[in-house]
């Protein structure tokens, strides 16, 4: 395995500590990967803070230019990249190859936007600018699902908008991250970009850097608190994508052979470690037998192994905790509901479960009310569309939802009743760079992707002239 190295004011180092990185379809050390000291981490915002002046002054056409040359890179080690991720991430590879040509599709489309001094008001009087001004130093903090296009709702933006960055991915999938570290080194000057890893104790100290001006944090909504409390100090912008537990709701006139597949893959793409996969289905208790029939049919077909193989569906959860906590879901939803499909572990090395449906649960049950992040999903009767909009509504969370339907208005007007950042209409968890992408109530705070995500990486700044 290569010999990895942190990536801090443009050049190669080692970590000063090492750990593990698992491979979770083996449960075997897949390589030994640099694990920064504090020190080392205030080495990589000092380095982004000193490349800040001139790269904020460097001519967004020339920004731009970099971006491309990164895509360029990504594309054309775009077989390596894939299987490095396979094997620290577990998805298969037809996934992860789709993850990285979409990480340079990201890089791509933001060099199509631009920051343009907008003019307010030019009369007689005064004549008002906005500026979109750079902020400084970001810190970026990836998860374990999708370490490299998640890196890509960032960076690009960031680098865009004329700010430094220093990347933190998650400690059970940094290896991807620092060889794409390592290929794109040279494309910017050093300190631009700079990639750091730890054991899950560093954020807080990223956070909380007095040089670093901007969060943008993808995680569960426990730790984005504890980000949004260290931020508040310095009162420093962030950016928080955070949990789900995404509704989708079937209408009783929809056809249960056409929409279980479709319905099947927005539950378990990535094994359902999506933030926005469809994490609880309500469907109208006409056609609940059947539907529930059909879901179960393909939740027993689905083939689940290494990502590496040939013909794999489903992947390993990515990590031990993960895996523990989702056995434990599926135990305690054996109690509160009927597990109809799957619930097993098969007999090999690795973090495998089967693709697990459970019928027969309502609200109130764990794995209806808390976000399982795995390969389960709850299947719940109701028979007042309305209602099922107000049980969705109910939780404490707000990232996305779906509704299903052969009437295009009325699945429009429970859409729009629906307390989501995202609400899709007969398809769910769709995301592209160009479309504004945020949560509602405790699934996050600010937006991502798009013109709205690229002015969140910059301070808005107005010029008022007299005449």
């Amino acid at each position: 395995m290569t010999d990895f190295k942190l990536l801090i004011g443009g050049k190669l180092v080692a970590g000063d500590q090492t750990m593990d990185v698992i491979n979770p379809a083996t449960e075997e050390v897949l390589a030994k990967c640099p694990r920064a000291s504090k020190a080392q981490l205030d080495q990589a915002v000092a380095a982004a803070k000193a490349a800040f002046p001139a790269w904020s002054a460097t001519p967004i056409a020339e920004r731009k230019k970099a971006l491309n040359a990164i895509a360029d890179i990504i594309e054309k080690n775009a077989g390596e990249l894939a299987r490095l991720l396979t094997q620290e991430q577990g998805k298969p590879i037809g996934d992860a190859t789709g993850e990285v040509y979409g990480t340079a599709a990201f890089f791509r489309y933001f060099t199509a936007l631009d920051l343009p001094v907008k003019v307010l008001d030019d009369s007689e009087g005064r004549r008002v600018e906005a500026h979109r001004k750079p902020l400084g130093v970001i810190g970026a903090i990836v998860p374990w699902n999708f370490p490299l296009i998640l890196m890509a709702f960032k960076v690009p933006p960031a680098l865009l908008a004329g700010n430094t960055i220093v990347i933190k991915p998650a400690p059970t999938t940094p290896l991807t991250t620092l060889k794409l570290g390592e290929l794109i080194r040279d494309v910017v000057p050093a300190g631009v970009v700079n990639v750091i890893t730890d054991a899950n104790d560093l954020g807080a100290a990223l956070t909380a850097h007095p040089d670093v001006r901007k969060i943008s944090f993808t995680g569960s909504t426990a730790t984005g608190a504890k980000v949004m409390a260290g931020a508040a100090a310095m009162l420093k912008r962030i950016t928080l994508e955070l949990g789900g537990n995404d509704a989708g709701i079937v209408l009783d006139d929809v056809n249960p052979k056409e929409a279980a597949p479709k319905l099947f893959q927005s539950a378990f793409q990535n094994n359902g470690q999506v933030c926005i996969a469809m994490k609880r289905l309500y469907v109208h208790e006409s056609i609940y037998d059947e539907m529930c029939a059909e879901l179960a049919k393909i939740a027993d077909a689905a083939i689940v192994g290494d990502g590496l193989k040939q013909g794999t569906q489903l992947g390993p959860l990515q990590n031990k905790m993960q895996f523990e906590k989702v056995k434990e879901l599926i135990d305690e939803a054996r109690k509160d509901g009927k597990v109809i499909a799957g619930g097993t572990l098969p007999e090999q090395s690795g973090y495998f479960i089967r693709p697990t449906i459970v019928r027969d649960i309502t609200d109130g049950a764990r794995l209806v009310d808390e976000e399982q992040f795995g390969p389960v999903l709850p299947v719940i009767k109701y028979s007042d569309p309305e209602d099922a909009v107000a049980r969705a509504n109910a939780s404490p969370y707000g990232l996305g939802g779906s509704i299903w339907s052969s009437n295009p208005d009325r699945a429009y007007a429970l859409a729009d009743k629906m307390e989501s950042g995202t609400v899709w209409v007969n398809k769910h968890a769709e995301l592209a760079p160009n479309i504004p992408f945020g949560g509602a109530k405790q699934s996050g705070l600010g937006t991502e992707l798009g013109e709205e995500g690229l002015a969140e990486f910059t301070q808005l700044k107005i010029i008022n002239m007299a005449r």
